[in-house]
């Protein structure tokens, strides 16, 4: 007997920060396949056009806003515009991040970095800004949206193996994450009265624009699967799948919690 596959996001609006490209995109899609309509945030505007006419082209419905993660008025008018178009806010993954300071949406990421007793209090801030400031923004307006409505909704924040593992030459990147995961955890029993779930993502080397870079390099290549114990980088497909499970009814009872698509890199 055939059974009707029932969208897991059927009549949810999803809104999705670092939406343009790589694990925010790829959610994205993932979530507009599964029946929500998505609001996409980012910079890189050619990059939420072209995000925004896959989606569409594929029969789902996308609508993008020019913002920047790291600041109030953006993260606000995202929102609003969800709001306004929509109708209400059911789910949210901030996948907005930065490598580093010089990191520029959906391009290969590039580094000098001769690490933290250099590093300038500019570069250090840009850095905490956007990967832990603007996932708090995300948090903070995505609960206040959903208990006005009184619907209750889903949180996931992006976060890294970084959170528990420190990596040599990424200390900014390393604090940031680990910051986002004792957000996801406080701010989950902050709001959990209100039937709204917070949970993180904690993947490991994934083929992004962030890892191109050094994933074009044989060594650096090698190294990162050396750590890996699946002996493979994962596909942002894989890290979208993780969001669409935290973010549908299949996982109701999870809230405060991190799992880590990292190919075995981080089992503690």
């Amino acid at each position: 007997m055939e059974l009707d596959h029932k969208p897991k996001l059927d009549g949810k609006v999803a809104v999705i920060t670092g939406g343009a490209s790589g694990i925010g995109r790829a959610t994205a899609k993932r979530f507009a396949s599964e029946g929500a309509s998505v609001v996409l945030g980012d910079l890189n505007e050619e990059f939420l056009a072209t995000a925004v006419g896959e989606i569409e082209g594929a029969g789902g419905t996308a609508h993008a806003v020019r913002a920047d993660a790291s600041t109030l008025d953006d993260n606000e008018a995202m929102f609003q515009a969800a709001l306004d178009k929509y109708g209400r806010v059911d789910a949210v993954v901030a996948a907005a991040g930065l490598s580093h300071a010089g990191y520029v949406s959906g391009e290969m990421a590039e580094r000098a970095y001769d690490g933290m007793l250099s590093q300038s209090i500019e570069e250090w801030q840009r850095v905490l800004d956007v990967n832990l400031t603007g996932v708090m923004l995300a948090n903070q307006l995505a609960a206040k949206a959903m208990i006005e409505a009184g619907h209750g909704g889903t949180i996931v924040n992006i976060a890294s193996v970084a959170a528990k593992v420190p990596l040599r030459g990424a200390v900014d990147y390393c604090v940031s994450k680990a910051g986002v995961w004792m957000l996801t955890k406080a701010f989950a029993l902050e709001v959990a009265e209100h039937d709204i779930r917070v949970n993180a993502i904690g993947p490991g080397f994934i083929e992004t624009p962030m890892t191109a870079r050094m994933a074009s390099m044989d060594e650096s290549r090698q190294m990162m699967i050396n750590m890996t114990p699946m002996g493979r980088l994962g596909d942002v497909e894989e890290i979208a799948n993780t969001a669409l499970f935290l973010s549908s009814a299949e996982s109701s009872y999870f809230s405060g919690q991190i799992l880590h698509p990292a190919g075995g890199m981080f089992t503690g």
